[in-house]
């Protein structure tokens, strides 16, 4: 995207890839956090109506 351009080329050669470095440091905080966080599934678990939480509460209509 940038690479065609003189100013980011100097900005390349005099502070480095910023964007190819946060790139990569996303990258590794995904792969750390996916070894230590468990892996939610996709769905949630069916319930059987006698074990499922109880909702919020309907509301009362007054007259």
């Amino acid at each position: 995207m940038f690479q065609l351009t003189p100013v980011y080329d100097r900005l390349v050669a005099e502070r480095g890839d910023i964007p190819v470095q946060v790139r990569g440091e996303a990258d590794r905080i995904h792969r750390d956090l996916a070894e230590v966080l468990p892996q939610l599934p996709s769905t949630p678990p069916a319930y059987d109506a006698a074990e499922a939480p109880p909702g919020p509460a309907a509301p009362q209509r007054h007259p």
